[in-house]
């Protein structure tokens, strides 16, 4: 098995709960998104962001408003909507529980310390 290839798909199992963590707080410009995502050293290219945010979107969780830009086109600025808040909020319920229960795991059959 390829661990770079897990990695990757533990990072795409989480990118959804991620944007919205980032959103919670306050609507942004996807390529601020990409550059909070990648401060994390959760890995994004464009090709991956877009898509969730129009799914997101068409799901009913994102809006988004244009805004005028000084250098270049119009950019869109996404936020999320009432139902996209008690989503994230499931989400992260949801996400305790299940850290929990890894952690518990993961910590009760560590291998034993050597000497």
């Amino acid at each position: 098995m390829n661990i770079e290839n897990s990695k990757a798909q533990l990072r795409k199992g989480i990118l959804e709960f991620c944007a919205l963590a980032l959103l919670q707080k306050e609507e942004a410009y996807p390529s601020d998104l990409l550059n909070s995502l990648k401060d994390a050293e959760l890995i994004v290219v464009e090709g991956t962001l877009y898509p969730l945010l129009s799914r997101l979107k068409n799901a009913g969780l994102l809006t988004y408003r244009w805004e005028e830009s000084k250098s270049g086109p119009p950019r869109k600025y996404y936020s999320l909507t009432e139902q996209g808040r008690m989503f994230y909020g499931e989400l992260v319920s949801s996400w305790e529980e299940l850290r929990n229960a890894v952690d518990k795991l993961v910590l009760e059959n560590q291998p034993p310390k050597e000497k």
